[in-house]
């Protein structure tokens, strides 16, 4: 993480020593963004953290760990299609969820779907896309996310 850091400080040096003006004006740009997106990431970031204060880690082992693959997949899958959150939310979640125990498969499951699939945002994508194609780019994100899924076990060496 800390080379990601490095690269991001040189790359704003160059971009400094090339051109201090469009420097500034983005570094602007970049920190109102920032300030406008606050409040709702530390409302979600609060709520996140008080689910998972609130249901022991016992329960989310039971239903998301090692012991049960295919029940954690699909309710992952199930939670993560059904839910708007997010890439700056959810990429931290799995983050603490990986730490409590949660396998990487599942983990996959669930962000790939929470990326790729949208139940909550059906509605807006019928109005652009119609019905027929909304449903078929909700169907086959699904399954590539269970192939993603799937993939991501065999890799970790969590499925054989």
């Amino acid at each position: 993480m800390y080379y990601l850091y490095i690269l991001t400080i040189l790359a704003l040096l160059i971009s400094v020593f090339k051109s201090p003006d469009k420097t500034s004006k983005a570094v602007k740009i970049a920190l109102k963004k920032f300030i406008n997106i606050l409040p709702a990431f530390l409302s979600m970031l609060i709520l996140v953290s008080i689910i998972l204060f609130l249901i022991p880690d016992e329960i989310i082992l039971k239903y998301l760990g090692d012991k049960n693959k295919f029940v954690g997949i699909t309710l992952a899958s199930f939670f993560g299609s059904i839910t708007l959150m997010p890439g700056f939310i959810a990429y931290p979640l799995c983050g603490i969820l990986l730490k409590k125990g949660v396998t990487y498969m599942v983990l996959s499951a669930f962000s790939t779907t929470l990326m790729m699939v949208g139940i909550l945002t059906y509605p807006i994508e019928k109005a652009y896309f119609g019905t027929r194609v909304t449903i078929l780019r909700n169907i086959f994100s699904f399954f590539i996310a269970i192939v993603v899924a799937l993939m991501t076990g065999i890799f970790f060496g969590e499925i054989w």
